[in-house]
């Protein structure tokens, strides 16, 4: 008999799930995972015993890792994998080899196709698994604070650039922080009327989690974007904004998680922009009025 994962999974995809666990994974138990997620057609097809072998481990690891995904027998796990790439490989018209890392035999058509699919997906992704009322509770926190500061590092650092950029264009008092001390010091300053948004694709970056805490420490919100909400980062935030970002080794600039980031970044804003709509939209039309003479005319070729 195949045993189903139990209900509080059923909402999500079974790579999603994976790569939701993947912090809490012992170096055996990531290898299956590892495994899996780089080629889940293929891993639906293999036995417990291949696998294990495969991923140089034994079968009670295997055991382990498909328990902490939320799945009480292999059999199951088999199945949805098969379910979940053929659903996608319908729905978006690819390939299973999409699913697999970009590697040196690739054509450039090849990476084209994985990497808008690897991109795609994490933004699908991360639609399913965003808590709307954390997201509710994040545009009320942000819409009333009198300064909200941001910080992230590498391409965190970049998606919180682009988050300050447009809460500033509708006259919020923002900042945006790619100095660990000048966030820190600026997150001090913070109190009840204050919030602090850390972004960490892993949840467990020191400088943004040593953010956060400052932030929390003086009185303010705080707001946590990362894939693993139950990494230090996510475990310290008020308030947390999950993604599913498909990551693989071959990931230079953190690509499906800035992807997955600047999908929650435009979530958070819109819904801040629409809280105060009169308001928003006066600035915008000011600020769009500043900037409007600094383009050069169109010429008709």
């Amino acid at each position: 008999m195949v045993e189903a994962p139990d209900n509080a999974q059923l909402s999500r995809t079974v790579l999603v799930r994976i790569r939701s666990v993947l912090p809490a994974l012992r170096p055996s138990e990531r290898a299956v995972a590892e495994l899996v997620l780089a080629d889940p057609s293929r891993a639906a097809a293999m036995s417990i015993g291949d696998l294990a072998e495969e991923c140089g481990t034994s079968t009670t690891s295997v055991v382990r890792f498909y328990k902490k995904v939320g799945y009480g027998g292999y059999s199951a796990l088999r199945l949805d994998l098969a379910r979940e790439t053929a659903r996608e490989s319908v729905a978006h018209g690819v390939p299973a080899a999409v699913y697999e890392d970009i590697n040196t035999a690739d054509s450039l058509q090849d990476i084209v196709s994985k990497i808008a699919f690897n991109e795609t997906m994490s933004i699908a992704d991360t639609a399913q698994v965003l808590d709307v009322e954390q997201l509710a509770r994040a545009v009320s926190a942000v819409s009333s604070s009198r300064k909200t500061d941001i910080f992230g590092v590498g391409a965190g650092g970049l998606v919180g650039q682009d988050m300050q950029q447009k809460l500033h264009r509708i006259g919020l008092t923002s900042f945006s922080w790619g100095d660990p001390h000048a966030a820190l010091a600026s997150a001090a300053l913070l109190d009840a009327d204050g919030v602090a948004i850390a972004i960490s694709h892993s949840g467990a970056t020191m400088d943004t989690i040593d953010f956060l805490k400052a932030g929390k420490a003086a009185g303010a919100v705080t707001i946590a974007i990362t894939n693993h909400a139950d990494s230090p980062l996510g475990r310290g935030a008020d308030i947390v904004l999950s993604t599913a970002a498909r990551e693989t080794p071959f990931r230079p600039g953190a690509m499906g998680s800035r992807i997955a980031q600047m999908m929650i970044v435009d979530c958070l804003f819109v819904g801040v922009a629409q809280h105060s709509y009169d308001s928003s939209i006066a600035a915008l039309q000011k600020t769009h009025a500043a900037v409007r003479g600094r383009k050069l005319p169109r010429t008709n070729p």
